[in-house]
């Protein structure tokens, strides 16, 4: 396969080693092969259309595009630093295996619209893969919840016991989180789907093409609308890696939910040993090393939206050689992103909840403060004035280190002469959870109509 630079015509030089081997891509860039093979098949058959290739030419790259392809995937194909690039290499590889035919297949087109088509249909794919992926997450929490519809955790603010909730109720927030993820991501697909090719280096081509074909060949919605914009534009990188960073944040925040549940100090679940790791020193330790290293993983993720950003902040119109550097980031960024979702969702089928301890910490921090609360404004009590009274009771429980529930009722009618003796109904953690009976509450029986009203549209 020969070596010579495509565009070497205009130099009287050779490239200096160093940068030559600084400017190449292929390194990374060889990962688009099979895209980069799709796109050039589907040019190839729209330039024997239009009558700019014969049958016989578009046939034979064809078959040498599909027999390079073969090479590539069973690992035999010689990626050279000197061709720059994947796209170099291939048509390189073309033209040597079967000549004259292979130098044509550039015709009407540049590497600057081939790169910008190529990565569009890789990331695309790859949406897909991660799409797949953060379903069979939700799934796995949405059979989490409904076993575990019914135990009981204090819910926190300020990290504070604050109200008891229901763990599938909290699940079902985990489940939602999600779906907005998932939503962000057919959002980016949607919008990323528009086809550059044909838009050649910047300003179109002079020979008659077909880009409606091309873009319907490639599963294109249509051909983007401007050739500038088409070959510089990385909005659809940028939009990804922002929907990548939330999704990562949101993996990052469960995360930390499991490190701290699973501490001794909680002791709210046991994650699976499959899922941990030990100490080299202490023997005792249980590492929850997998949601340590995802939350760590976000940073990592947040940067390469921000290397994009600043990648991108500051390119005139239109395609810049700066525009090398967005693949790695983004490369990365979906590598992190489906690996981190693949071990979440194995992970969470074999979490186990501790009822027990669960329940225990319920019991502390006056959870049920704003029943009582509540409780008095039905019996007629102003909200404030019923908020002072609670105040004042929960200020002489911790006096005496009891809780509310533990109060006689002779105690508590000393506080409002409202209190009758239905109140300790109210001071369960039962009774708490089973009030908030309506849409988005954590009553259990809300909690399983969520879950039937989730899978129903994730199964639509």
């Amino acid at each position: 396969m020969s070596t010579k630079k495509p565009w070497g015509g205009r130099f009287s030089q050779p490239t200096d080693a160093f940068v030559e081997a600084f400017t190449a891509s292929v390194d990374f860039d060889q990962r688009l092969a099979r895209q980069d093979i799709r796109g050039s098949i589907a040019h190839a058959t729209m330039l024997a259309r239009q009558n700019i290739l014969t049958e016989a030419e578009k046939q034979q790259i064809i078959d040498g595009l599909e027999a390079i392809g073969r090479e590539i995937a069973a690992g035999d194909f010689p990626w050279s630093v000197t061709l720059e690039d994947v796209h170099m290499n291939i048509e390189a590889a073309l033209t040597a295996r079967i000549g004259e035919a292979g130098k044509k297949l550039h015709t009407g087109r540049s590497r600057n619209d081939q790169v910008a088509t190529d990565v569009r249909l890789w990331l695309r794919g790859e949406i897909e893969a991660i799409q797949a992926e953060l379903r069979r997450l939700q799934r796995a929490l949405l059979d989490l919840a409904e076993r575990e519809a019914d135990t009981i955790l204090p819910g926190f603010t300020h990290l504070q016991t604050a109200q008891p909730v229901t763990f599938g109720h909290h699940m079902m927030a985990w489940f939602e989180m999600l779906e907005r993820d998932h939503g962000r991501l057919a959002d980016c697909k949607t919008r990323m789907n528009q086809c550059p090719l044909g838009a050649a280096a910047l300003a179109g081509t002079t020979f008659p093409i077909d880009r409606d074909f091309t873009a319907r060949e490639l599963g294109f919605d249509a051909p983007c609308a401007n050739s500038l914009d088409a070959v510089s534009d990385r909005d659809f990188a940028i939009e990804f890696s922002a929907a990548a960073a939330l999704l990562m944040m949101h993996l990052s925040r469960m995360s930390e939910e499991l490190v701290i549940w699973s501490s001794a100090q909680f002791g709210f679940i046991t994650l699976s040993d499959a899922f941990c790791t030990g100490s080299s020193i202490m023997p005792q330790k249980k590492n929850p090393d997998v949601p340590e290293l995802v939350r760590g993983k976000s940073g990592r993720v947040f940067g390469h939206l921000m290397g994009l950003l600043t990648l991108m902040k500051s390119q005139p119109l239109a395609y810049n050689k700066d525009n090398q550097e967005d693949k790695e980031p983004l490369f990365d960024t979906v590598d992190q992103l489906r690996g981190s979702l693949k071990v979440f969702a194995d992970m969470v089928p074999e979490i186990r909840c501790n009822a027990g301890a669960m329940r225990q910490a319920a019991l502390k921090g006056f959870a049920t403060a704003t029943d009582l609360a509540d409780y008095l404004v039905r019996k007629g009590v102003p909200f404030r004035d019923a908020h002072e009274v609670v105040g004042k009771a929960v200020a002489r429980c911790v006096e005496r280190g009891i809780d509310l529930a533990e109060l006689s009722l002779e105690e508590l009618r000393g506080f409002s002469p409202a209190i009758d003796e239905d109140v300790f109904q109210y001071l369960t953690l039962e009774g708490s959870v089973a009030a908030r009976d309506h849409f988005g509450g954590t009553a259990p029986s809300q909690v399983r109509q969520a879950i039937a009203r989730a899978r129903a549209r994730i199964d639509a």
